[in-house]
């Protein structure tokens, strides 16, 4: 079956990466140094990288044909054994670029000359040189021969009835058109949309409008419809159902829709079957301009089939709707304003009694037998949800024995059942179709978040890093690869195949995680195409590895060695670990290609020299970990593009960590007290003489700044991300001077030395967006200082103020701030009352006050914060009574209070506000 055989979807992602590492090897950069450092060898040289180019083009154009075939294709069995064959030989391609940038990297460290058994000399480059010219020159052959073998044998296949959809479309079609006809009793969970849907058809406003339904693959998107689409029909002069699809043609879908508008008029109908497509769209146009009419475009896929079809749909001020169901949050976005609706998977309740209803069909009440609920509660809460998953599982279920084993045997092989069981094969397609249609440039960055573990929860910024790292972001116009990655991103969510979970106060996305059903495809796909593997995955005996990534989740040691150990690209570990620490060494040794190696939590103390050979390396995190120092051999990483030693011990860094030039991001800062209440709570290092090297530095936290980085920082104009630790008043004005160099800075923390000493930063800086300074800031510093001025065009949405000793209230002056979406302080203010007035802060949705000693009246006027939607009081002392006019917060989410007084908690209780309305969202702790 189509979807049982997946590895053709993945051969042109191997391809495109084949052909970035064969770019990267012929650039100029990679060429004038290999000129240098081979000069001996001109003529071998320059035959390998003409074989190289040949690859290249070669490969180039079979990845362009291969996304461009039609979907028809893709369950050819014949296809799919070429495809499989192209994929190794790209992966084989794949290590001679690497054997090929090591030896040009490497050449002056490895010296010119080994020693043969038989006694004479030889250069060791040009053996090297000739062992990978002779190999890609073999790949080069392979290459020609498979375009032959295609040329000769799959076209036979597609002789056959070529207008005829894949297996998995067509399936996927089916199941569309099944989904129209569910009984009304059968929809669960429905009845809020379907009440807002029905009261969008049913508006007075006269207006064409457009709606939209949105959602992943089995949400019930289309049974939705069609449960409306019934009810609701005949309330409209004419109505007509259209499915589009990814494959659809426009003058079929013309034609449906006019058979279904037509049905009454068999003579109208007959004319337009010898007409254009132009004139089937004028024809549709007439009719539709005279009347009330309701379309359902059921499963829009891109803009163009949207707009293709919105030139007949005109606005004739008759009240007519259209209806939309959609995977795409751009498609989504066309829908009139106000009138999109995103559906979510079912809640607990709803999806246990969905599941009792088609798993215990003939039983009275449907009632699951007591036996039996253990079992059931956990193959439902698997579904996550998702309906189409929650019927078919429970039909599956309805056949088979109502015993305790039968029921533990599919609970604990429900992901073994949906990758293969034919009966769920409607599950696979509905999911895999989404996949099979995203941009090759999004399918391995897809695939990479299914190598972590079920529910795992990513952070946008770390994801990002490891995208640029492996290689999967392409460059775009002026954007930094960050930028393109974070787009990357947006559009995995917005295609709904990463699930948001949070954005931060400004609105980007900050947290989301994958469906679990989306990632037991993914990592089927990943497994079949030697893309990766997660331990996690294994089912005890050795950790078998034929993938180029590995993801371990090491909660005890490895009991088997690690196989094909030597191919691998990327070792990441997840979690606090006990494990004993070989693994590094192993890799240092035996994989000396790595590209990134994230060994989180482990509790190893020293790195080995040997990390220096890792000349691929763009990627090394030693987060948490407990190594206290760097190796000298770290200054020949000469790729590293990250280097995350956050929450570490390393307190110093090795001199020639600023020979690193092309790194990206350093992250080397450590909490040192926890809750961060003490005035120094972070640690940072100090970088060594020549800073200045580092100049497509992106991120930078935590410098503890000294007289000779103080002078240099400026050098940094790349900088985003900065925090600044130990900084001591005689360095703002340098310091000032050196951010203003920085155009692109967007996040600034800046600690000073002691409480004494105070931060007098008197710039400018457009381009912040978030702003924390802890240390004391001088009387009439937020009036006087340009850094907190709001100039046209500045975009602050986060300030945070510790140790700030403020007397004179702060409020009147940061309210010019419209922008602000989060606002802290920490001992900042030491006066005794805080207003907020009607219209301030129009956008704040977090408010923390804690250790504010001297506050003891708190004033919120209506129309304040008018977003809030959290709000935090921690430990202000002298405040015994609620503030007044927090009744007028009606957008908050969170409310807590945190070691109040016992006079505080007397008055919190006799608060009617708080008792009536915001007690089912309000926390608190007594101080004592």
């Amino acid at each position: 079956r189509g979807i049982n055989k997946p590895q053709k979807v993945m051969a042109e992602i191997v391809i495109l990466l084949a052909i970035k590492k064969i770019g990267i090897a012929l650039a100029k950069g990679a060429a004038d140094q290999a000129s240098v450092q081979l000069a001996k060898f001109g003529a071998q040289l320059l035959e390998l990288q003409g074989s190289m180019g040949r690859v290249a083009r070669e490969l180039r154009v079979m990845h362009d044909v291969l996304c461009e075939m039609d979907i028809r294709n893709r369950s050819n069995q014949v296809y799919e054994g070429w495809l499989e064959e192209v994929r190794k030989v790209a992966h084989v391609m794949e290590d001679m670029v690497d054997e090929y940038l090591y030896l040009v990297g490497r050449e002056h460290d490895i010296g010119c000359c080994f020693f043969l058994k038989k006694g004479f000399k030889k250069p060791r480059s040009l053996l090297c040189l000739n062992q990978i010219a002779l190999r890609v020159k073999e790949l080069e052959k392979d290459l020609s021969h498979l375009s032959e073998t295609k040329n000769r044998w799959v076209p036979m296949i597609n002789n056959g009835d070529s207008s005829n959809l894949s297996y998995i479309v067509k399936r996927s079609q089916e199941l569309a058109n099944i989904s129209r006809l569910i009984d009304e009793e059968d929809l669960v969970g429905v009845d809020k949309n379907r009440e807002k849907l029905e009261q969008w058809l049913g508006g007075d406003d006269q207006k064409c409008s457009v709606i939209a339904l949105l959602g992943m693959g089995g949400l019930g998107k289309t049974a939705l419809a069609a449960n409306v689409y019934k009810r609701e029909r005949e309330k409209f002069q004419c109505y007509a159902w259209v499915s589009i699809s990814q494959t659809y043609s426009r003058e079929d879908v013309l034609r449906n829709m006019i058979k279904e508008l037509f049905k009454d008029n068999a003579s109208a109908l007959c004319s337009t079957l010898s007409m254009d497509i132009m004139s089937l769209e004028e024809t549709l146009k007439k009719y539709l301009e005279q009347r009330k009419y309701l379309i359902i475009l059921d499963d829009v896929w891109d803009l163009e089939a949207f707009h293709d079809l919105s030139r007949m749909l005109t606005h004739n001020d008759k009240g007519s709707r259209v209806i939309l169901t959609t995977r795409e949050a751009s498609i989504a976005a066309l829908a009139s304003q106000g009138h999109s609706l995103t559906l979510k998977a079912l809640p607990e309740d709803k999806a246990w009694d969905l599941f009792c209803k088609k798993a215990f069909p003939r039983d009275t009440n449907h009632e699951c037998p007591t036996e039996l609920k253990p079992s059931s509660k956990e193959i439902v809460s698997k579904c996550k949800g998702l309906p189409l998953a929650v019927v078919s599982v429970g039909s599956l279920l309805s056949a088979r024995e109502k015993t305790v084993e039968e029921w533990r045997r599919i609970n604990d092989q429900l992901s073994w059942e949906i990758i293969n069981n034919s009966s769920l094969d409607h599950i696979r397609n509905v999911l895999h179709l989404s996949f099979i249609y995203l941009p090759t440039y999004l399918k391995s960055c897809f695939l990479y978040c299914s190598l972590f573990p079920e529910d795992y929860l990513f952070k946008r910024k770390q994801l990002v890093r490891l995208f640029i790292a492996e290689g999967f972001i392409e460059e775009r116009g002026e954007s930094t690869l960050e930028e393109v990655a974070e787009g990357y991103l947006k559009e995995l969510v917005d295609r709904n195949m990463l699930q948001l979970v949070e954005r931060n106060s400004f609105g980007r996305v900050k947290k989301f995680r994958m469906h679990d059903l989306v990632r037991e495809l993914a990592v089927d796909l990943c497994k079949k195409n030697c893309f990766g593997a997660s331990y996690e995955d294994q089912c005890g005996g050795s950790l078998q590895m034929d993938g180029r990534r590995l993801v371990l989740q090491l909660k005890k040691d490895i009991e088997q060695p690690l196989s094909n150990v030597h191919q691998l690209r990327t070792v990441i570990t997840l979690g606090d670990s006990k494990s004993s620490c070989t693994l590094l060494p192993l890799l240092c040794t035996t994989s000396r290609y790595m590209t990134v190696l994230q060994l989180s939590g482990l509790p190893m103390e020293k790195i080995p020299d040997a990390i220096g050979d890792l000349f691929n390396l763009r990627h090394l995190g030693l987060r948490h970990s407990k190594v206290k120092m760097l190796p000298q051999s770290v200054e020949k990483l000469s790729n590293l593009l990250t280097l995350d030693l956050h929450g570490s011990d390393i307190r110093d860094l090795p001199s020639g960590i600023v020979k690193l030039k092309k790194l990206r991001h350093l992250f080397s800062d450590k909490i040192i007290a926890p809750g961060c209440r003490e005035f120094q709570s972070w640690s940072g290092v100090c970088i060594p003489k020549g800073l200045e090297n580092l100049k497509k530095l992106q991120t930078l936290q935590a410098l503890e700044i000294q007289d000779e980085s103080a002078r240099h920082l400026g050098e940094l104009r790349q900088l985003r991300s900065l925090r600044l630790l130990n900084v001591k008043g005689i360095y703002c004005r340098r310091i000032g001077e050196s951010l203003i160099q920085m155009r692109y800075l967007s996040n600034l923390y800046v600690n000073a030395s002691d409480e004494d000493e105070v931060l007098s930063l008197n710039v400018c800086l457009p381009s912040l967006q978030k702003l924390s300074l802890r240390g004391r800031l001088a009387e009439g510093a937020l009036d006087e200082s340009p850094l907190f001025q709001a100039v046209e065009g500045q975009n602050l949405y986060s300030l945070v103020l510790y140790w700030s000793q403020l007397r004179g209230d702060p409020l009147p002056s940061l309210s010019r701030f419209s922008n602000l979406t989060e606002l802290r302080f920490t001992r900042a203010y030491n006066g005794e009352q805080l207003a907020f007035l009607t219209g301030w802060f129009p956008k704040l949705k977090v408010l923390e006050l804690r250790d504010l000693a001297s506050l003891s009246r708190l004033e919120i006027q209506q129309g304040a914060m008018a977003s809030l939607e959290e709000l935090y009081l921690v430990n202000l002392s002298s405040m015994t009574e609620v503030p007044a006019g927090i009744e007028f917060l009606t957008s908050i989410k969170y409310l807590v209070f945190l070691e109040i007084s016992r006079d505080f908690l007397t008055s919190l209780r006799q608060c009617s506000t708080i008792q009536g309305i915001l007690i089912s969202r309000a926390k608190y702790s007594l101080r004592d």
